[in-house]
């Protein structure tokens, strides 16, 4: 377990029932960064990376083994040569 996880496990743990709008999610982002100024590039890469997880078909849980692609939906497409 990644010491992140903790975060990630008590957030599931006390609010995993809750259901919260993006504008909401959104709202709190930029109040935590106001108050953390130091965390401003990791907020505006997990924003980005949310705001595109379905805009890459690779990034689905529909895969044959059920598992997510390990490719990072930020990262720039790759042009074929």
């Amino acid at each position: 377990m990644y010491f992140t996880d903790r975060g990630i496990e008590e957030l599931a743990g006390r609010r995993g029932q809750d259901v919260m709008s993006m504008e909401r999610l959104a709202d709190a982002l930029r109040t935590f960064v106001d108050e953390h100024p130091e965390f401003e590039t990791a907020i505006d890469r997990l924003a980005t990376w949310l705001a595109r997880l379905d805009d890459d078909e690779a990034w689905h849980a529909g895969d044959d083994d059920g598992e997510f692609d390990e490719r990072d939906p930020l990262d720039e497409p790759h042009e074929k040569e």
